[in-house]
């Protein structure tokens, strides 16, 4: 029979782990490797020549190779909860303020070639990703950071700018790290397809066109950390969409089929279940949004943007493309997250036009308003493009604006972006930690992954740093509020929904529910054939 696995949504940034872990082993399955399918694309480009370098990646399909072969100081546990050490044995706030915070390597560390690792190897992957700053906006995650010292081989202390709660948290992710001086630049990006480290697995990339068809992992013998190998072999192979992806799970020729499935997938799953395939619900706290360039002619005036927020009606766009697998998000932070409001329904509403016409007539703006919606064709999902004709039509429809929409593929549309090229933009956010902060920091502070022109001085220099003061996170919820209230006030960004997460895989594949949590991390180590958890 076809099995469901539901894991009931829990709030983050306040809750210890709620799932609890099946025993794990160090053996590892031999054998064939368990396939992994995917719709993300790992190409490099001429404004991206470094697609897997730490210092460059800034997406969650590329951070979902790195996470399989780059080991960081700290890790989020199956289930969530707060970070654990897994490079590391031991780390520490030192002081009250959580302005210095100390980590202690584990013995016997080394990357997979055999080197050991020491503190100073710490410090130079971190200070490297600070010194780049590659536009991507990655350094902006490690920015508060002032200065480090190591204290032996075994030692390091990093001294922050300002008290910082999810400094943890920041030390569990890619940027964070930790490479080997002999196979990594100090200030250039290591180009193509090489990526090393000392996580469990080693990476052997098969490439075609400057663009990776085959990622093969391996397990890496000289890893110690805290995971524990389920398989000795696990393959990520890139589809070219979700249809593909299906038909090679259908036919046996992957066993697991990761994101992005799409709705017609999860619905005819449900509705007509497969004995040889089963299908996984999990938490998601993945968010889609439009961005704006607050300085472009079309929507500088802010009462474009929030007659904007007015006439959408999210429950519509679910609806026509979504169905099941999102739900309509009112703010930045998603409702699974604690602190979340629902700033823009309680200002705008869905789909108020008689408000938003008296809105743009108060601001003298003349209607219709032209303006282009751009998209990225393969990287969020098959669904994206209906999701942009179906805004376009609701826009439209107001007869407030005279909406077109282009797509592009991410590796144009990303650095375009970056450029400041599009006025307006739809984008996806998968949290880099589970933490209100990672939805305000990288999209309102001072290191924007956006690059936005936007810059509120409140937010940047007195709401977010004082959000992160707090070690009790919810005791930071009336400064949240604010910041929600400025950003439904200002629409720099506009949210749209939250989605759920899917993942389909052949019935003999066990541990699919650990091996992607919330936040959309592949762990690819928890895969394994078999039954039972």
């Amino acid at each position: 029979m076809n099995r469901k696995t539901l894991v009931l949504p829990v709030v983050v940034g306040l809750l210890a782990p709620v799932l609890a872990g099946c025993g794990g082993s160090d053996s590892g399955s031999g054998g064939d490797a368990i396939v992994v399918g995917t719709t993300d694309q790992y190409i490099a480009t001429e404004d991206g020549p470094a697609p897997l370098d730490p210092a460059f990646a800034y997406d969650t399909g590329t951070w979902n190779v790195l996470r399989q072969v780059v080991q960081t100081l700290m890790y989020v546990p199956r289930g969530g909860g707060q970070p654990m050490p897994d490079a590391a044995s031991e780390c520490v706030f030192t002081d009250r303020s959580n302005e210095s915070y100390r980590c202690t390597l584990r013995e016997g560390l080394k990357f997979s070639n055999g080197d050991p690792i020491t503190s100073e190897d710490v410090k130079f992957s971190i200070k490297r990703v600070l010194d780049i700053k590659d536009p991507s906006g990655i350094a902006g995650l490690l920015a508060n950071i002032d200065t480090m010292e190591t204290d032996g081989d075994s030692r390091i202390i990093f001294h922050l700018k300002t008290p910082d709660a999810t400094f943890p948290y920041k030390l569990t992710t890619p940027p964070a790290g930790i490479v080997n001086p002999k196979d990594y630049q100090a200030k250039k990006l290591r180009e193509g397809f090489e990526l090393s480290g000392s996580g469990p697995y080693t990476l052997k990339a098969e490439v075609k066109d400057n663009k990776v068809v085959k990622a093969a992992f391996t397990r890496n013998p000289t890893y110690k950390g805290a995971v524990k190998l389920q398989s000795d072999k696990v393959e990520l192979r890139p589809f070219k969409d979700a249809d593909t992806m299906g038909k090679a799970l259908n036919s046996g020729g992957i066993d697991v089929m990761t994101r992005a499935m799409s709705p017609e997938q999860v619905q005819d799953l449900i509705e007509n279940p497969d004995d040889d395939i089963q299908l996984t619900e999990m938490p998601g706290l993945e968010i889609r949004y439009l961005g704006f360039d607050t300085e472009a002619p079309g929507v500088k005036e802010k009462a474009v943007r929030q007659a904007m927020a007015y006439t959408i009606d999210r429950g519509q766009l679910i609806n026509k493309v979504y169905g099941a697998m999102a739900e309509p998000l009112y703010s930045l932070i998603p409702s699974t997250v604690a602190t979340h409001t629902n700033p823009f329904f309680n200002k705008y509403g869905d789909a108020d036009v008689s408000k938003a016409a008296a809105l743009l007539t108060a601001a003298n703006v003349t209607t219709p308003v032209k303006l282009t919606l751009n998209y990225t064709t393969d990287h969020y999902g098959s669904a994206t493009a209906k999701e942009f004709e179906t805004l376009r039509d609701q826009l439209n429809a107001s007869k407030l604006f005279d909406i077109d929409i282009k797509g592009a593929e991410w590796a144009t549309f990303r650095p375009n972006e970056i450029k400041g090229e599009y006025a307006v933009y739809g984008m996806g956010w998968f949290p880099d930690f589970p933490d209100p902060d990672n939805y305000i920091d990288p999209f309102l502070g001072k290191d924007s992954f956006l690059r936005t022109p936007y810059d509120n001085r409140k937010l940047r220099d007195d709401l977010i740093p004082k959000s992160r003061k707090e070690a009790d996170r919810s005791a930071a919820a009336k400064t949240f509020g604010e910041i929600q209230d400025i950003v439904a006030e200002d629409v720099p960004v506009l949210p749209l929904w939250q989605g759920k997460q899917y993942v389909a895989s052949r019935s003999d594949i066990a541990g699919v529910e650990w091996a992607v949590n919330s936040s959309a991390e592949l762990h690819l180590w928890e895969l394994r054939r078999g039954t039972g958890s």
